[in-house]
């Protein structure tokens, strides 16, 4: 593994915990790290991320290693790549980067055809500008002019620039259909939303960093069976359950994809349709992971990519997880007070957040509770006058709404209250200024 920290531009996360991490996401993938090497540079070499004597100092050190493969934990650009395979001059060696690590993880986790969609997308479109190495022996068998894609005597190019031109044309085939089914799939999801919008069905985003625990919360709120392990990118797939909260009202929780530290662009993008979950929820429930040594910088990861997705306006519920992990150590003495000292900071700093178990199921009904305050905030004073044909609408808003004062005029039936922000809409057409 190799990383880079650039002096006197500190990334999100300690250059050695992003380093940890990156052997969990390795592991997670099946692979075995026999070394790492970190280099603090001035700045980014153009031709090859690290520095020439670094990378001479790796490729030395082959013989004692015996790795086959190379992963850097920040993303190459297609030149730097080629530059490195070529330091070692022809050996059968594989250079990864962070993106394409992460992109293989959810290759293997996407159990939908929707996951697999959006994952397939997202690795053509990291793979495209990266064709160029692929065809190049063609070219050498050639020689000559044919062989560095020049024009030879009859004035072809070599067999290696045409097959790399028609890998091209298909992958960018492949691109487009994908992006037809997953706007398919975008659309169907729309339809699903506007459904629940129209029974006003609050819904809540479950959000997070990878491992916090959101799919054993969902499990426990819901006595179901969603996949849980204690990796990375367990589960890709999004999973809706219903939920009756303290009051009676029954909502759909919904399980999200993890975040990461540095999530590939690509993902982002092709993850849209899925991700459009969280922008369009009434609630989200972000789930921290109180026991990691980083919790700060995984919070902070997972805010900076919610602003990305547009989604920071949102009211949070915030969940502190694991607490029964806080508790073992406290009990066995083993460093428990001084963890209990750091989640009383972080209390104080987020006074309303909520801490829980999901594993032991410690603490959700306060933490339904306060998904139920918060839901109440999102309520809009609303003041309308039904016409007597439209009386279904009466009957919605008193089941999805707080009723103030409901009185009958000639023209309809005005009613005073409160109703959810997003049923907003249902009532446009017939709000009574004053």
């Amino acid at each position: 593994m190799i990383g880079i920290e650039i002096k006197g531009k500190p990334g999100a996360f300690a250059i050695q915990d992003s380093m940890n991490e990156l052997e969990r996401l390795a592991e997670t993938d099946g692979l075995s790290i026999v070394g790492q090497a970190i280099q603090k540079l001035d700045r980014i070499n153009p031709a090859t991320m690290i520095g020439k004597g670094k990378l001479h100092e790796i490729v030395e050190l082959r013989n004692d290693l015996q790795y086959d493969m190379l992963i850097f934990n920040d993303e190459l650009a297609p030149n730097q790549q080629r530059e490195i395979e070529e330091a070692f001059d022809g050996e059968d060696i594989k250079i990864i980067d962070r993106t394409a690590l992460i992109l293989d993880i959810f290759a293997q986790h996407a159990r939908t055809r929707e996951g697999s969609l959006q994952v397939e997308l997202a690795q053509y479109e990291y793979r495209l500008p990266r064709l160029t190495r692929m065809w190049t022996h063609l070219g050498r068998l050639t020689g000559g002019a044919a062989g560095r894609g020049g024009n030879g005597g009859v004035g072809l190019r070599g067999p290696g620039e045409r097959q790399l031109e028609l890998d091209r044309r298909e992958i960018r085939s492949r691109i487009a259909h994908l992006k037809s089914e997953i706007e398919r799939v975008r659309k169907q999801r729309g339809e699903q939303r506007r459904k629940r919008q129209r029974e006003g069905i609050p819904v809540i985003s479950i959000v997070g960093y990878t491992n916090a625990g959101k799919s054993t919360l969902l499990n426990s709120l819901t006595n179901s069976d969603v996949y849980v392990a204690d990796q990375l990118f367990a589960t890709l797939d999004p999973t809706t359950r219903r939920v009756k909260l303290p009051g009676g009202q029954e909502v759909l929780f919904s399980d999200t994809v993890g975040f990461i530290e540095k999530l590939p662009t690509q993902l982002i993008a092709a993850f849209r349709a899925t991700l459009e979950e969280i922008t369009e929820s009434n609630v989200l429930l972000h789930i921290v992971d109180i026991t990691h040594p980083n919790a700060a910088e995984q919070v902070g990861a997972v805010e900076e990519t919610l602003e990305e997705l547009e989604a920071n306006d949102k009211l949070v519920v915030m969940a502190f997880n694991k607490v029964d992990v806080l508790l073992l150590h406290k009990n066995k003495g083993d460093g428990g007070d001084e963890q209990e000292d750091v989640l009383g900071e972080w209390m104080r700093d987020y006074p309303e957040a909520v801490v829980i178990s999901a594993q032991e199921r410690t603490g959700l009904d306060k933490l339904l509770a306060r998904v139920e305050d918060a839901l109440v905030s999102d309520l809009i004073d609303i003041h309308v006058r039904i016409p007597y044909s439209a009386t279904e609408l009466v009957n919605f808003f008193h089941r999805k709404g707080m009723v103030e004062s409901e009185d009958y005029s000639p023209k309809g039936t005005v009613m005073r209250g409160k109703i959810p922000r997003a049923l907003e809409r249902e009532f446009r057409d017939y709000r009574v200024s004053g």
